[in-house]
C-alpha cells in the first residue's frame, strides 16, 4: 500500500513534536535565550543552599541506607531519569553518580520535585540549562518518590 506524502509527513511531524516535549518541552524556550536572570537576592540563605521548591526543611537521612527505599528508588530513577541521566558520564543532562556529593538531599528533591522553579529561580538551575541547553522536564514525581530516588542516589554513591 502507498500512503499520500502529506500522510507521511504529518506523522513525522506528530512524532517529532511528542518525542521534542518529552524530553524536554517545558515553558522555558525563553529561558533557553538567556534571558533568565539570577534572582540570589531574592532567595534565602536555605534557598541557595538547598533549591527552591517544597522542601524548605533539612531531611533527616540515616547513617544506614534503607533497602526498600533504595529499590523504589532505582525503579523510578530506571523509568523517570536513565533515559537523560547515566550515572556517570554527561547525558542529555549531568551525570548522577555523585550527585549526593555534589547536592544536598534537599537541593536534589527540590530539583525533582520544581525543575522549572529551579531553572528559573536558583543560580546554579540557571547555570545547568545554559551548560546543558535543556530544561529538566516534571517528571510528576511525588516527594516520597523524591526522596527514594535521592536514598538510591545515596547507595550508589556511597558504592561507587
Amino acid at each position: 500500500m502507498i500512503y499520500p506524502k502529506s500522510l507521511i509527513i504529518a506523522v513525522f511531524v506528530s512524532f517529532f513534536i511528542v518525542f521534542a516535549q518529552a524530553c524536554g518541552g517545558d515553558d522555558t524556550a525563553d529561558r533557553t535565550s538567556g534571558q533568565a536572570e539570577t534572582a540570589e537576592a531574592g532567595l534565602s540563605e536555605f534557598e541557595l543552599e538547598h533549591g527552591v521548591g517544597p522542601i524548605t526543611e533539612r531531611i533527616e537521612l540515616s547513617d544506614e541506607f534503607d533497602p526498600e527505599l533504595v529499590e523504589k528508588g532505582r525503579n523510578i530513577y530506571e523509568m523517570k531519569c536513565e533515559m537523560c541521566h547515566n550515572m556517570e558520564g554527561r547525558m542529555v543532562g549531568p551525570a548522577l553518580g555523585d550527585v549526593m556529593e555534589r547536592r544536598s538531599a534537599e537541593f536534589v528533591m527540590n530539583f525533582i520535585l520544581n525543575p522549572s522553579g529551579m531553572v528559573r529561580e536558583h543560580p546554579t538551575g540557571q547555570e545547568l540549562l545554559r551548560e546543558y541547553m535543556t530544561a529538566m522536564p516534571y517528571q510528576n514525581v511525588m516527594e516520597d518518590e523524591a526522596r527514594a530516588i535521592v536514598e538510591f542516589l545515596r547507595e550508589y554513591n556511597e558504592l561507587n
